[in-house]
């Protein structure tokens, strides 16, 4: 398995991924809605505030994990790790956290001090995810499932909470998102 960054010319082999995955979990007209955000967030997201990861076998993307930029006022470069996927057939193999290990790793050698995830704590607190609380970091827009609302820290500076509220790519700036 070979873990990197995406390349746009990928863009509809990464759509497809995401939508497939999500429509096998989720139900189809969920992994429309995916496939449509991660198609928006290629093609909106300014590249400075966008990095993404894949994993490959040979030379076909089996998973795939989007970091997007959040804005708080107090500058503590941070991003959003979402959505994420691994292909159904791949599921259970471990790639899903190796990638997301590799992506965590790569954010912070680019200086990011904060991750945040917003998705299942029994998956994500295995590769370092913490939940959290809007009173300790508040999120983009009101979250449906706030128990989902998660963060790890990627510097050694102890960063306890954050009082602005952030913003976010204006691909996720979707109530239904959240």
């Amino acid at each position: 398995m070979n873990y990197g960054l995406f390349n746009p010319k990928e863009t509809d082999e990464l759509i497809q991924l995401f939508t497939k995955t999500f429509g096998d979990s989720e139900g189809v007209e969920e992994g429309k809605v995916i496939g449509t955000l991660v198609n928006t967030l290629v093609e909106t997201t300014p590249e400075q505030d966008i990095a993404i990861f894949v994993a490959r076998d040979e030379q076909k993307i089996v998973a795939s994990i989007l970091f997007t930029r959040l804005g708080f006022t107090e500058e503590h470069a941070s991003f959003l790790m979402a959505p994420v996927a691994v292909s159904t057939e791949y599921q259970g193999q471990g790639i899903g956290q190796a990638l997301i290990r590799h992506g965590i790793d790569a954010m912070r050698s680019q200086g990011v001090k904060l991750a945040f995830t917003y998705g299942d704590p029994n998956f994500y607190t295995r590769v370092g995810f913490n939940p959290t609380s809007e009173e300790q970091f508040k999120a983009p827009l009101t979250l449906s499932f706030p128990h989902g609302w998660m963060v790890q820290t990627l510097s050694s500076d102890m960063i306890q909470a954050l009082e602005s509220r952030p913003t976010c790519v204006e691909g996720f700036n979707n109530p239904a998102l959240w």
